[in-house]
């Protein structure tokens, strides 16, 4: 143990790969039960790891090589996801914000720093312009929230390639000055070389990438493609003496329309982002950060200080002042301002630079005091960021008003009902016969997934069967029927892919106990469907003929009506109830109750509902007792992550199979935004923040002791 600290800090490559592997599977997990944003776990991560606190690992090469195509990933991806017909329609708010978010912090930056940090002119300049710049570290909060097209967001995203665009250039002047380049042919060589590469970018690179999506559709491809276009226009940019930063958004903007939001490669490009180089930018940030340098003396403590305030405050002034002149409504300033205060990129680039730059004098244009304020200044900046964006984003999500109806979510209506066991096929297709709209006159797509073993001959003539005998009780209620049967090596992929082929809208499916186990009341199945489709999914078990209930009785969450496909899941059930004439009873909050009313009164007038109040979802099992054998019970979940999503939902599968077995049983997945949460990601916490980490910490102080007496 004495001679421990000689292993530190670890080279072994094997190692050091190992340690970050454990680092992005576990800080986001321990987060997550705090109730923090992921982001900041890696982060704080990167402080204990790094060379300052435990010297666990160097700050070494292939941090700064993964760090910074974090980095780049980050903006590309802000570039990728923007709506650019919102970007153009809010072209004058996001210049004006973009001026403002860079006018006023130089500003306020050169008043303090000249009066009260005693800095010379350009020292004060080139600082004033790291309060300027921001990065867009919280931008995968609002993709969460499914507010990436918000005007909110556009304006933010296009404000922050004005100013980082602003800074880099007051970088380069300053640069040029202490290098003796500032002439005349100076000027118009930056000029001639920034319009140069915005040109090539903004021109070629949208025709050769329709050239290379024509020909080539395999997706490891196009990804490596795609990787390849955003490294180069950040390397054009670094030719020029510009960051990367810039070239890698405006890749990101004219391959927009190429990189749909829903396709394959889009999801590709996410998952490798959140998995492997993001988390080690944030991992990096967090190794630069000196705790010691807190106690090392005054100097630093107050450069930190004012740099930490003056960004802060100038940001939010600047925020005020778009709204003001916009009249945007206080939460949109919220949302944009926590979304353009968090400094890394360009603010890191800002201070090498002129840390680097040593005056005749032997002494650095920025000093170390500087130096090491600004890493704080990225500390704080990127942790009140996160809470703020993610804080603002959740009251947009809440308070947005669902307008979508069925004549809006209609039209996309594509049923597609996967069978496995003949006993439950024809009650399936009844289903989807009860809920699908009529009007529409479309079929319904059944489907067989065998799997790819020794007996695919057997299942597949087994499978054949099954889906005559479904086609045969769709024809007889006058509905067409598309039938498939596929071959897979996993069932729910198999699913998965016939899903997004048919470009369906949702899935009916039966429920099926495996193995026996409690935790799987809906079968192993529906578990993995769940957890990568993002579009509703219905398990349903009859345990008797459909046609001869006489009560559906609905358990619906606090803030179901917040969810996307709220109104969706409340059009099934309504045709549901209207075609099998029986009474349909919701328990959920009154807030929720009344919406559901006035939806009813309005498009299913017929059908007979009543209404009780249900506020304690703790207190689901005691629906057991109204649930007769001759009733349909439904529960509308959530997925993890999602607004009205209650971390009691983990108990719901024992719950439903101790207290519901004998009921007929249908779980509702409804739509969500953006991918499922199985994939993990470092800008949202697994959990809700309605219990923050004192709370949780006080429980478990409190089981502890009660288990002790």
């Amino acid at each position: 143990m004495q001679n421990l600290p000689h292993y530190f800090p670890i080279t072994d490559p094997t190692w050091i790969f190992f340690i970050v592997l454990c680092i992005i599977l576990f800080a986001p997990i321990l987060m997550g039960k705090l109730r923090i944003p992921h982001l900041i776990g890696m982060i704080l991560a990167g402080v204990i790891v790094g060379p300052h606190g435990f010297n666990i690992l160097a700050h070494d090469s292939s941090f700064e090589l993964f760090g910074k195509v974090g980095l780049y990933y980050i903006v590309f991806l802000a570039g990728l996801e923007m709506n650019m017909s919102d970007f153009r329609k809010n072209r004058i708010r996001t210049s004006t914000h973009g001026i403002l978010a860079f006018a006023i912090p130089m500003i306020i930056g050169f008043t303090l720093n000249t009066s009260l940090l005693k800095y010379g002119v350009l020292t004060s300049v080139l600082l004033a312009s790291m309060y300027a710049s921001h990065t867009l570290i919280a931008y995968p909060i609002v993709l969460r929230y499914g507010l990436s097209q918000h005007k909110s967001v556009t304006i933010a995203v296009g404000a922050t390639a004005i100013t980082d665009t602003l800074t880099l250039l007051v970088l380069a002047i300053v640069g040029g000055i202490f290098k003796g380049n500032i002439t005349g042919m100076f000027w118009f060589l930056l000029i001639f070389k920034i319009s140069l590469v915005f040109f090539i970018i903004i021109y070629f690179f949208p025709r050769i990438a329709r050239h290379f999506f024509q020909r080539y559709d395999e997706n490891v491809t196009q990804f490596i493609f795609v990787l390849a276009m955003t490294f180069l226009g950040a390397g054009l940019m670094e030719i020029i003496g510009m960051e990367g930063l810039l070239g890698a958004f405006l890749t990101g903007l004219v391959l927009n329309r190429y990189v749909p939001n829903i396709s394959p490669l889009m999801n590709h490009v996410e998952f490798v982002g959140n998995a492997l180089f993001i988390p080690y930018f944030l991992i990096g940030v967090g190794m630069l950060v000196n705790v010691n340098i807190i106690f090392s003396g005054l100097g630093t403590i107050k450069v930190a200080c004012v740099m930490i305030a003056v960004a802060l405050s100038s940001k939010w002034l600047a925020s005020f002042a778009t709204q003001k002149i916009f009249r945007m409504k206080s939460v949109e300033r919220e949302l944009i301002y926590g979304l353009s205060n968090a400094q890394a990129g360009a603010t890191l680039a800002a201070v090498l630079v002129g840390y680097n730059i040593i005056l005749p004098g032997g002494q650095r244009l920025l000093d170390d005091d500087v130096l090491n304020g600004t890493i704080i200044l990225i500390l704080v900046t990127c942790i009140f960021s996160s809470f703020t964006t993610e804080r603002a984003a959740k009251k947009i999500a809440l308070t947005k008003k669902n307008k979508r109806t069925e004549e809006k979510i209609g039209d996309d209506e594509k049923i597609i009902i996967p069978v496995a066991h003949y006993e439950t096929a024809e009650e399936l297709v009844k289903l989807g016969i009860m809920m699908r709209n009529s009007k529409l006159n479309r079929g319904i797509i059944g489907l067989n997934v065998v799997l790819d073993d020794l007996n695919i001959s057997y299942n597949q003539e087994k499978g054949k069967k099954m889906l005559e005998h479904m086609e045969m009780t769709a024809n007889a209620a006058n509905v067409r029927m598309i039938v498939q049967s596929r071959i897979a090596t996993n069932i729910s992929n198999g699913i998965s892919h016939a899903f997004k082929e048919y470009s369906a809208s949702e899935i009916i499916i039966g429920m099926h106990d495996e193995d026996g186990s409690s935790k799987r009341a809906w079968g192993s199945i529906t578990q993995n469907l769940y957890n990568e489709i993002s579009r509703q999914i219905i398990a349903v078990r009859c345990i008797q003929p459909i046609n001869t209930l006489r009560r559906i009785q609905v358990a619906v969450p606090k803030k179901a009506e917040f969810e996307p496909g709220f109104y969706r899941w409340l059009e099934r059930l309504s045709r549901m109830a209207g075609n099998l004439n029986c009474r349909i009873q919701f328990h959920g909050s009154r807030d929720t109750l009344s919406l559901i009313n006035e939806y009813i009164l309005n498009r299913h007038n017929s059908v007979r509902a009543d209404y009780v109040a249900f506020e304690n979802w703790e207190d689901l099992p005691k629906l057991a007792i109204n649930v007769n054998e001759d009733h349909l019970f439904v529960v509308i979940t959530a997925r993890k992550g999602t607004i009205s999503y209650q971390p009691s939902f983990d108990g719901l599968p024992e719950q439903l199979n101790r207290f519901f077995r004998s009921n007929s049983l249908m779980v509702i997945f409804p739509d969500q935004y953006g991918a499922p949460q199985n994939i993990m990601t470092f800008s949202v916490m697994q959990q809700p923040l309605e219990q923050n980490a004192y709370k949780y910490i006080h429980k478990w102080f409190k089981k502890k002791l009660n288990a002790k007496i």
